[in-house]
């Protein structure tokens, strides 16, 4: 604070020298990189990014506030650290909101059909293309099934991703295998798209031993080494500074690659968001966070949670370069990510990117949306912006796919999955033992002293635990 009331006098004392030799120094301000232009030749439009402005603090010689005109405060300049901010006479507040709001980027209408006179490029192979139709149905007839597993007490909680099959798969084909991922808990089928089999993801869920997690997590909490996917937490917003963290390792490091979370509406209540997307920005930070902007934060509106539009402007907020883009057509999100990606990993800064879509399942089997949501608004997003639905007219639109090749691909996923949850229930569970372990490399006594209490315990009860636990 003195520091910065030692400045103000001598800025003062500049004035008044300033003002008596009539000599004008210049008060414009410095940018780094033009507002609307980015290095990435896959970027065209400078309407799809909102800018990510830096500004450069003075030189010693400019570190004057001049004046043309004594009646002229607007030639005027405050040298602030971060760069020169200029004075005006009229007094103005910065109005809470636009009149118009952020558009979101598209490419498909719900047909299926490309927007006419629209700038897309195709960068999309049919390789590409085929295999997200595919992953993104696996992941939907997946999520059905895991669902009655659970309704049928074989497996204690599940989350599914309908509505959102576009925004998991579409983000995770349009990056690498070397992008590491950071997940909230509705992002499986990221990890499906990188080759995490079905058996896997059985095993987590039943929490048998062959789950990487030893059956310590609840289901639907995957992580894999292998596939550069973070273990999923629970507490929400967590994986955002993290995911900076991370980031800011991989620059460190100079890798050919970025960090990519993801995270609901709800999550953006969190300060962990603030303090993520802050971090990220001050750091340069090679991440792109991507927000399912699904409406609903459980039961929590978004009327109820901000009064901005959306989320998109939050990260010019923070002087990070967003998007908007609509999260249920699979073209737009592949293209806008693919984008963001290359900026995030040339440029080393971050991205947000909005994806807008509408969650059509329950928030979990634990919730019954219907009780805060009307049945016909579900209905419609369901039947009518069904992402999976709308990128299939696309692909069979361009000769890519049939429907003999549905039929038989749909047949042999739900044999897959009832095949893979068959195995998982047959297979052993942890042994006891697991409880305790991976968290000491030599347990400590009062961890020793509740390990056999707990098998006391179950020698004196053994019909209140289950009997296929090995203890």
């Amino acid at each position: 604070m003195a520091i910065w009331f030692s400045r103000s006098r001598n800025i003062g004392s500049q004035l008044q020298k300033c003002m008596k030799t009539r000599e004008f120094l210049g008060s414009q301000t410095s940018w780094t990189s033009s507002p609307f232009q980015s290095s990435s030749s896959n970027v065209t439009s400078p309407a799809l990014f909102l800018p990510n402005l830096r500004f450069n603090s003075s030189t010693i010689s400019e570190k004057q506030l001049t004046s043309d005109s004594d009646d002229d405060p607007q030639v005027q300049s405050l040298d602030f650290p971060g760069g020169r901010v200029p004075y005006t006479s009229e007094m103005k507040f910065i109005w809470e909101s636009s009149q118009n709001r952020v558009p979101c980027y598209r490419v498909l209408n719900d047909n299926g059909e490309l927007i006419r006179n629209n700038n897309f490029q195709q960068v999309m192979s049919k390789e590409i293309a085929v295999k997200m139709y595919k992953d993104m149905l696996t992941l939907q007839i997946m999520d059905n099934m895991f669902y009655e597993a659970q309704r049928q007490g074989r497996i204690s909680f599940y989350m599914t991703s309908f509505g959102e099959e576009a925004i998991n798969i579409a983000s995770a084909a349009a990056l690498t295998k070397d992008d590491i991922i950071l997940p909230q808990y509705r992002e499986h089928g990221v990890l499906l798209h990188r080759g995490f089999t079905l058996l896997e993801f059985a095993n987590q869920c039943l929490g048998n031993k062959a789950d990487y997690g030893k059956g310590r997590q609840m289901p639907i909490h995957y992580g894999s080494n292998k596939h550069n996917y973070f273990n999923v937490s629970s507490p929400i917003a967590t994986q955002l500074p993290q995911a900076a963290g991370v980031a800011y390792s991989l620059k460190m490091e100079k890798k050919d690659a970025c960090v990519v979370t993801y995270f609901g509406d709800g999550g953006t209540s969190e300060g962990d968001f603030h303090a993520g997307l802050n971090f990220a920005a001050v750091m340069e930070a090679p991440v792109i966070f991507i927000c399912r902007n699904n409406g609903w934060a459980i039961s929590t509106n978004i009327s109820e949670q901000f009064r901005s539009d959306g989320i998109v402007l939050k990260g010019q907020a923070y002087g990070i370069r967003s998007i908007r883009i609509d999260g249920n057509d699979a073209l737009a999100v592949y293209n806008a990510i693919h984008a963001a990606r290359d900026m995030a990993v040339r440029e080393q800064r971050p991205i947000l990117v909005e994806a807008m879509t509408y969650r059509v399942g329950h928030h979990s089997t634990s919730d019954d949306s219907t009780k805060y949501r009307a049945l016909d608004e579900i209905d419609y997003w369901k039947m009518s912006r069904n992402p999976v639905s709308i990128f299939k007219k696309w692909i069979e639109s361009n000769g890519w796919w049939s429907e003999t090749e549905e039929a038989e691909l749909r047949g042999n996923i739900r044999k897959e999955v009832l095949q893979a949850i068959q195995v998982a229930e047959r297979t052993e569970k942890p042994p006891l033992a697991e409880l305790f372990s991976d968290v000491y490399d030599h347990p400590p006594r009062n961890l020793q002293e509740q390990e056999k209490q707990l098998r006391e315990t179950i020698n004196r009860n053994p019909q209140n635990y289950p009997s296929d636990v090995p203890v």
